[in-house]
């Protein structure tokens, strides 16, 4: 059985962002750079629940492991990764 592939915008639903392309490059560019000693899941931005999640999606290599790799990237380099 395949594992479920993920993308940016389900990642923003999952996390109850708003998930639309408009959205997501806002808040990209929002909260980005991450400096790179900073974890993704330790950012203020994030509420205990968004943080936890994202912390063990990428401890449990899980589904959401990728998409939540791409996103830690683009919020250290901003929206043109």
């Amino acid at each position: 059985m395949e594992s479920p592939t993920h993308n940016l915008p389900s990642l923003f639903k999952q996390l109850g962002l708003p998930d639309d392309a408009e959205s997501i490059d806002k808040f990209i560019a929002t909260h980005s750079p991450l400096k790179p000693e900073l974890q993704l899941a330790d950012a203020f931005f994030w509420s205990k629940c968004q943080a936890d999640f994202l912390r063990d999606e990428i401890l449990d290599d899980a589904d959401w492991a990728e998409v939540v790799d791409q996103l830690d990237v683009m919020l250290r380099k901003g929206r043109g990764v």
